[in-house]
């Protein structure tokens, strides 16, 4: 068994060779640096990230399509990650249900140090793997969900004990980093590795790999619930009206798809029961709320494919 020393040294020599923990030589320069010459500086390095995720969409293609089936199925997605990247997967998991009528355990976010890690680091959590064993029980993980793992340095111990665990429980497995494939040394079913280079800040992994890694998840879970039937055109219609903005916004969606007023479109949205989906049916094709609610659950929810129904007869 290895003393605690020589752990640490071996932990010490992996975070050297990786890319995230490089300098970066575009910004050596930056503590003498005025502040137009920092904007400048982390702009330039910003927009590196989008080429860099540019360079993954095949496989994301393929987890927007994996996760869109387990949610048929009655699936899952749940992130687990420490620090900033478990924060990212509770903040993309948090958003869905406003955004697109999801019900709040259908993705769901996991985080090292549990709630508390959201605010204030919990030195050590992510350290154990165990504890990421621990959070896949108590989630009672199990398929058709599926687990994707959020490291930007691909080695958190935390991470990959939640997707090891997961994997041997027979989910399918997402692994999201900003470190090269060929410094992983855990297999999963799906690895999107965004390397994005050196950071402005060296090891300051809340920058461009942060980036990377949210708008890796803004493509999957929109991509999903796109796949779901959410959306119509390119505009959110399964939006939930918790609270007086949405039930505006509600209203305008309603005027600008269907020729009827402000104050005809709040009547439609009171007789469908707050369904934005139901009210637009109604609207465009003048129907009951039962009929309109009836075609669409022929549709799975598909606006555009219910409207193609009645429009072919």
């Amino acid at each position: 068994m290895l003393s605690d020393q020589e752990v640490n040294k071996k932990l010490y020599h992996k975070l050297e060779k990786l890319i995230t923990e490089k300098r970066n030589p575009q910004s050596m320069g930056i503590d003498l640096a005025s502040p137009l010459e920092i904007a400048e500086i982390i702009n330039r390095e910003d927009q590196k990230v989008a080429e860099s995720v540019e360079q993954r969409l095949d496989v994301i293609a393929e987890v927007i399509e994996l996760v869109s089936d387990a949610f048929q199925l009655g699936g899952r997605l749940l992130y687990f990650g420490a620090g900033t990247s478990g924060r990212l997967g509770i903040l993309d998991a948090a958003e869905c249900p406003p955004t697109f009528g999801s019900p709040p355990e259908q993705v769901q976010g996991f985080i090292a140090g549990g709630k508390e890690a959201m605010f204030v680091a919990q030195e050590g959590a992510e350290d154990d793997p165990e504890n990421g064993i621990q959070a896949i029980d108590k989630a009672e993980t199990a398929p058709p969900d599926v687990v994707c793992g959020l490291a930007a340095s691909g080695r958190t111990p935390y991470v990959h004990g939640a997707l090891n665990e997961a994997k041997k429980r027979g989910c399918k497995t997402v692994f999201v980093t900003t470190v090269p494939a060929e410094q992983i040394d855990i297999k999963v079913d799906y690895l999107i590795d965004v390397p994005v280079g050196p950071e402005v800040i060296m090891g300051s992994t809340r920058m461009k790999s942060a980036t990377a890694q949210k708008m890796v998840l803004n493509m999957i879970t929109t991509g999903a619930f796109v796949r779901q039937g959410k959306i119509y055109e390119n505009v959110m219609v399964d939006l939930m009206l918790t609270n007086k903005k949405l039930v505006e916004r509600a209203k305008r969606i309603i005027t600008i798809f269907a020729d009827v007023d402000y104050e005809r479109a709040g009547q439609l949205l009171e007789a469908s029961g707050g369904h934005v989906k139901t009210a637009l049916l109604m609207a465009l094709k003048n129907l009951n709320a039962s009929d309109a609610k009836k075609l669409l659950s022929e549709h799975n929810g598909f606006v555009r494919k219910a409207l193609l129904q009645i429009d072919s007869k």
